[in-house]
């Protein structure tokens, strides 16, 4: 029975060297949890119990457990490594089958899905047509390879500052041609077809014989595009007529072959005071077609594609999953591991969101192994080994001392 405890002794102890080998092994392994050798005694029993003097039969490894705490997390810069900042795994598809990992260092694969280094499939909640994601259902993330299709404009946003002591123009009729047919003009904007070709859209400004009153003249490329509106001021300045500050221009056919430019300018917010014209801000809603420049993640794991002329597109959100005890999870190699009855039922969300943690992108989760304390686990099982060795040889000892008894 000595003899049996022993053995037990050095192959708990060899189990624990194992352990630390691995652990060590994967000191630079992204994402890696280092794991723990815990131990239970064994000790026989009858139907009847145990007596009181009884000795115990040895020791047995009782479980190897992954300690789940957070890594460093170290700057990359490179766009398809993720680190997870707080609790969650990254959840992935391969074959049909769902794993998770805490290694985030993606890439893209010939088809512009967003894989493991193994081929496993990143999984992302779907975009929705309204800007949201579809947290019902998980979808491959697969990254945009296409160019950004143009946007037509359909407003333009103008806020001026027109003179107060203002004097109609010494040249009549308006004339786009001669300058001192109008008082000041907005410079023109680049407004877009449905073709993305641009055009130059200009308002001129016309003060008239009337007290606080102006004519905005609209014009596309050098096109008249409607009738002059007119545009009225209280004494203290306010924009009072069109209430609403919009103006709707006629219909502008563009010779690109695009449909037709259908324009507002929206002047809410413009004012007339002081002794000279100013133009405070011009904004328009359209672009041009655009090339994919980058990939970005936010925090809360929103996946962009970013173009060239400005356009964001969101790709999807990424899936986090967390388990009741992520201790009962099964290694299956390649940083991943597969869902069991231990862990518990797997529960997933967005990142940044209940207890789910933080995505930092262009950064990587360092390994968990502190060499310094596997180290010193490597010596104490050494001698634990070495201690049960001993053992084995001193019971031999003295068990050839009674069979040398005579």
């Amino acid at each position: 029975m000595s003899f049996n405890a022993s053995l037990s002794g050095i192959n708990a102890a060899n189990a624990d060297l194992n352990v630390t080998s691995n652990n060590i092994a994967n000191s630079n392994t992204v994402g890696f949890k280092s794991s723990r050798a815990e131990f239970a005694d064994l000790f026989s029993s009858t139907s009847y119990g145990l007596a009181s003097n009884a000795v115990g039969s040895g020791v047995k490894v009782s479980n190897v457990a992954q300690q789940f705490s957070q890594g460093n997390i170290d700057p990359t810069g490179r766009s398809l490594d993720f680190a997870i900042d707080g609790e969650g795994l990254f959840t992935v598809s391969k074959n049909g089958d769902t794993f998770y990992t805490r290694a985030g260092n993606f890439q893209p694969d010939n088809r512009g899905f967003v894989v493991t280094p193994d081929g496993a499939r990143l999984q992302v909640y779907a975009p929705n047509a309204n800007g949201g994601f579809d947290v019902g259902r998980t979808t491959d993330l697969q990254l945009a390879t296409s160019d950004s299709p143009p946007r037509q404009t359909g407003l333009v946003e103008l806020m001026v500052t027109l003179p107060g002591a203002a004097a109609e123009p010494t040249v009549q009729p308006f004339d786009p041609s001669e300058s001192n047919s109008y008082n000041a003009s907005s410079g023109g904007v680049t407004v877009y077809d449905s073709l993305g070709v641009a055009h130059v859209q200009t308002s001129y400004f016309v003060k008239t014989e009337n007290a606080n009153e102006w004519q905005v003249y609209n014009y596309v490329d050098g096109n008249q595009v409607g009738e002059p509106t007119t545009l009225q001021f209280d004494s203290n300045g306010s924009l009072v007529s069109p209430a609403d500050g919009r103006i709707a221009m006629d219909p502008y056919t563009p010779g690109t072959g695009a449909g037709q430019l259908e324009l507002g300018l929206d002047i809410s917010g413009s004012t007339q005071y002081g002794n000279s014209f100013a133009l405070r801000s011009i904004n328009q809603d359209g672009f041009a077609s655009g090339k994919l420049t980058t990939i970005d993640v936010a925090e809360d794991g929103v996946v962009y594609a970013r173009y060239s002329n400005g356009d964001d597109v969101a790709l999807g959100q990424i899936v986090l999953t967390n388990f009741v005890n992520p201790q009962g999870l099964q290694a299956v190699g390649n940083n991943m591991w597969a869902a069991t009855h231990s862990s518990g039922t797997p529960r997933s969300g967005a990142p940044d969101s209940s207890d789910f943690g933080r995505i930092q992108a262009g950064a990587l989760e360092a390994s968990t192994v502190d060499l310094t304390e596997q180290l010193v686990n490597m010596i104490t099982a050494q001698r634990n080994f070495q201690a049960n060795a001993q053992m084995i040889s001193t019971q031999d000892q003295a068990t050839q001392t009674v069979i040398n008894i005579r």
